[in-house]
C-alpha cells in the first residue's frame, strides 16, 4: 500500500511539473539552467552588476526590483543604483526629488521621462527614494548624441565647460572593431538606404556606453555595489558598457546579466550562450508594457 502511494505522489508530481508555465527561467553563460539564489549570490559578491533588460518587458522590470530588494538587504548602505533611462542633466532634479526637496508632481513635470516611467522605472526610483539610495543619472543627454551622430566625436570639443561636465572625458576612446560597433555597421549596409546610412551611428552608441561606464565609475567606491540598468544591447557579449568599465578599471568585478525571449525556454538557444553571465529568458508570448 504504502508503495501504491509513493507512485501515487510521484505521478501528481511530475504531471504536476509538466503542466507549470514558468514566467522566466534563468541560465548560466554556458546554457545550464540556475538559480535566482545563485545570481544573487553572484551578484553581492561583484562591484558592479550590469542588468541588460528588455525595455517593454514585464519580468525585466519585476526582477531589477526584486534584485535590487535583495542586494539591500545584505548591503543597505552599500547599494547604488543607476539606470540608462536618465540623462546626466537630470541629476539635479533626481537628487531633489529623492530628498524630498521637491514634490513628485514637479519632478515628473520637468524631468525627461521615458513613456514606460511609470510603470517600470518610478518603483525603482521609489524605492531607492524610501531607502536612501543614490540613483545615478548615467547616460549621456540625447541632444549630445544626436550631435556625435550627424559629426563625429569630434563636435563635442565645440562644446562649453558646463556642457563637459555632462561627458565622459575627452576624447572619447573608440574601438570599431568590437563586435557590437561592427554589427551596427553591417545592418547598416543591409539597409534600404545602404550606403547612404550614417557611419557615425555606431559612436552615438558608443558615447552613450562611454558616458555610462564614466558615471558607474565615479559613483562607485571599493565595498559598495553598482547596479545598473540598460537596454540589454549595452552589455551584452562582455562589450558596450563593460568594455568601458574595463577600460576605467581592469580589476573590477563585473556581473552581467542579458535579457532574451524564446517560443520556448526549457533551453537556451545556441545564439545566447556566453552573451552574459546570467541570461534572463522569457517567453515570447509574455505581455509587454507598451
Amino acid at each position: 500500500m504504502k508503495k501504491y502511494y509513493l507512485l501515487l505522489i510521484i505521478f501528481f508530481t511530475l504531471t504536476s511539473m509538466t503542466s507549470d508555465k514558468p514566467a522566466y527561467r534563468l541560465f548560466d553563460k554556458t546554457g545550464k539552467i540556475t538559480s535566482y539564489d545563485n545570481l544573487l549570490k553572484d551578484a553581492l559578491n561583484a562591484d558592479i552588476v550590469l542588468f541588460g533588460e528588455l525595455h517593454n518587458n514585464p519580468i525585466c522590470h519585476w526582477l531589477e526590483k526584486e534584485l535590487a530588494e535583495d542586494i539591500f538587504k545584505s548591503k543597505a548602505k552599500q547599494l547604488v543604483i543607476g539606470a540608462e533611462m536618465f540623462e546626466t542633466d537630470n541629476q539635479l532634479i533626481i537628487d531633489e526629488f529623492l530628498s524630498d526637496k521637491i514634490k513628485e508632481s514637479n519632478f515628473e513635470a520637468e524631468a525627461k521621462l521615458w513613456n514606460n516611467y511609470k510603470t517600470d522605472y518610478k518603483p525603482l526610483l521609489n524605492f531607492a527614494k524610501k531607502n536612501k539610495i543614490p540613483f545615478i543619472a548615467t547616460n549621456i543627454p540625447r541632444r549630445y548624441a544626436s550631435m556625435v551622430n550627424r559629426g563625429g566625436f569630434e563636435v563635442l570639443d565645440s562644446l562649453n565647460a558646463d556642457a563637459k561636465r555632462l561627458l565622459p572625458p575627452l576624447p572619447v576612446k573608440y574601438d570599431p572593431e568590437l563586435q557590437c560597433y561592427k554589427q551596427m555597421i553591417s545592418n547598416m549596409g543591409n539597409s534600404p538606404m545602404g550606403g547612404h546610412s550614417n557611419s557615425n551611428l555606431p559612436k552615438a552608441q558608443a558615447v552613450k556606453d562611454a558616458t555610462m561606464a564614466y558615471n558607474i565609475i565615479k559613483n562607485w567606491n571599493k565595498g559598495k555595489i553598482f547596479i545598473h540598468y540598460h537596454g540589454t544591447y549595452h552589455s551584452d557579449n562582455y562589450e558596450s558598457i563593460y568594455w568601458y568599465l574595463k577600460q576605467l578599471n581592469p580589476n573590477i568585478k563585473i556581473l552581467t546579466i542579458s535579457s532574451i525571449e524564446q517560443n520556448s525556454i526549457d533551453i537556451l538557444e545556441k545564439e545566447s550562450i556566453n552573451k552574459a553571465d546570467y541570461i534572463l529568458c522569457v517567453p515570447e508570448s509574455m505581455t509587454k508594457t507598451y
